[in-house]
């Protein structure tokens, strides 16, 4: 097991998952909002699956997809960081990859908190992990998540776009945009 690392900004802290955080992160899940960009929401047991398969990758391997707190605020806001995407279970151009992704409930949009805690997780994957590149996608139609891609540096070339290999053809949601970050666009702060 490695070291589990939790990163601290102004305002959140990402850190590894702990039991109390399930039930907050069902009802995210649930969330009919959250979960608009996703084929469906989530039951408790698939919620409490994924967030436990989070939790075994960052104790595999330090990092992750780690449980936001905002201290002050509340415990538990989501989960921001680091995922691994595989060409053998995600075949699709551009992989394999280190994605950054974000996941908050609804309270919490609009503050500025998926920015903050994305450009922690670009700092780790960056400078701590060397990595070449970090990319993050989404549906078409997620405009606000694009927009965070934006204002953490990332850029979308159309060429890139591409259709999510998990989703049916005629899904609503198949057609997918791909923005990318280079280590060498990274500006260090």
């Amino acid at each position: 097991m490695k070291n589990e690392t939790i990163i601290k900004t102004d305002r959140l802290i990402l850190r590894p998952w702990k039991e109390q955080d399930l039930e907050v992160f069902a009802k995210l899940n649930a969330d009919s909002r959250v979960m608009e960009y996703f084929p469906s929401t989530l039951n408790r047991e698939e919620s409490d699956q994924l967030a436990n398969r989070m939790q075994a990758k960052i104790a595999e391997r330090g990092w992750g997809c780690w449980a936001v707190s905002a201290p002050g605020i509340a415990n538990f806001i989501g989960f921001i960081g680091l995922n691994s995407v595989e060409k053998a279970t995600f075949d699709a151009p551009f992989t394999p990859a280190v994605e950054v992704g974000w996941r908050l409930a609804t309270d919490y949009w609009g503050r500025g908190f998926a920015t903050e805690g994305a450009l922690a997780a670009l700092k780790y994957g960056f400078e701590t992990l060397n990595l070449d590149e970090i990319v993050s996608f989404t549906a078409t139609q997620n405009k606000r998540s694009m927009q965070v891609m934006e204002r953490i540096g990332m850029h979308h070339d159309s060429k890139d776009d591409f259709d999510h290999p998990k989703l049916p053809d005629g899904h609503h949601l198949k057609r997918h945009v791909l923005y990318r970050l280079q280590k060498n666009e990274w500006k260090k702060s």
